[in-house]
């Protein structure tokens, strides 16, 4: 089992930027990928970014044009999602998630099987 708490969303006018956080506890060496992902109103869960946490790999939604940065911090068994340049359309329902997918599913919702409570982030413009 792995436990996530997600902290770190708010408000933020166009152009700003939010620092999310996730705490792991448990279990989490068996679930070796952490990732991020939104949920914006009437919309799909959609991977934002992953960490694989043995070696750091990661990868990104290319949408994001590079605006966001996956982070791991060991010591705090904790990962972060840098969000620089938020705009209205990152407005969403951010949640962490856990687990151990194979390469093609590290971006995908049904690739994981721990997930946080999810932090709201709202962007207005």
């Amino acid at each position: 089992q792995v436990q996530l708490v997600e902290s770190g969303g708010g408000s933020v006018q166009a152009g700003g930027s939010l620092r999310l956080s996730c705490a792991a506890s448990g279990d989490t060496g068996a679930s070796p990928w952490m990732a991020w992902f939104r949920q914006g109103p009437g919309k799909e869960y959609e991977g934002v970014a992953t960490i694989f946490t043995p070696t750091r790999e990661t990868y990104y939604n290319d949408r994001d044009g590079g605006r966001f940065t996956i982070s791991q911090d060991n010591d705090r068994n904790t990962v972060y999602l840098q969000m620089n340049n938020l705009q209205p359309e990152d407005t969403a329902m951010y949640s962490c998630a856990a687990g151990s997918p194979i390469l093609s599913k590290v971006m995908s919702a049904d690739g994981y099987r721990y997930w946080g409570q999810g932090t709201q982030v709202i962007v207005s413009s």
